[in-house]
């Protein structure tokens, strides 16, 4: 990698990379659970699927023998739920609010490329204040394809207006860094994030691995003179 790189954008992945939408997902898993007669899951057990949306925490959560019907409608009152308790418990990760005002004062856009469907992931950046700070948002269902797929990563940079190789892309799944590299962005695995017992993320082609959000502050720095 090359230090000084004309950094145009950085984005961010949403769940488990931007915020810690943990502990509200999980609760709106278990009460769902609870609300069709299955036993409830331990947060730690069922974290590292959440990259992989509502239905695979759910396939996690059930018997391996439930019908698909039967999860079909744990799903729907599942979002139901999240839907109205979007933020009761979300944060963004400690220092990730530092960074994003740091890029702020040097006049460099961020924006949220996320598999998280519009209905929900609109009204969570808009509950966190953050809807107006950021330069885009990419749902899972705002293109025809989401993440791998490089659609999303394509339409980021259409809306911000700044050509993929120049941007930074973060985020704490496979498929993140896959949609990343497929248009030559620089990317960030977030180690941090939600992953599962048997990731292996140095595996995964990501240009550098960040343990800790403020992590990301020291790498931008290496490739501008912005915050010099």
């Amino acid at each position: 990698m090359h230090n000084n790189f004309p950094l145009a954008a950085v984005l961010f992945d949403l769940d488990g990379t931007l915020l810690n939408t943990a502990p509200d997902l999980i609760t709106a898993l278990n009460k769902s659970l609870l609300h069709f007669g299955f036993s409830s899951v331990n947060e730690g057990e069922i974290t590292p699927f959440i990259s992989y949306g509502a239905l695979a925490m759910i396939e996690k959560s059930v018997p391996s023998d439930t019908d698909s019907n039967t999860k079909n409608k744990i799903l729907d009152w599942l979002i139901n739920y999240y839907e109205n308790h979007i933020a009761d418990f979300t944060q963004p990760y400690e220092g990730m609010l530092s960074i994003l005002e740091a890029l702020e004062k040097q006049a460099i856009p961020w924006g949220v490329i996320t598999n998280k469907r519009e209905r929900l992931a609109i009204p969570l950046m808009k509950a966190l204040n953050l809807s107006e700070r950021a330069a885009c948002l990419v749902c899972g269902d705002t293109t025809a394809h989401s993440k791998p797929q490089p659609e999303p990563m394509l339409e980021a940079c259409l809306q911000i207006g700044v050509p993929a190789d120049k941007c930074i892309y973060i985020g704490d799944a496979q498929h993140d860094i896959t949609a990343g590299n497929h248009v030559n962005m620089r990317t960030f695995s977030a180690t941090y994030g939600f992953l599962k017992v048997d990731d292996s993320p140095e595996n995964w082609g990501a240009d550098v691995l960040i343990d800790h959000p403020l992590e990301i502050l020291d790498w931008i720095k290496t490739y501008t003179h912005a915050f010099k």
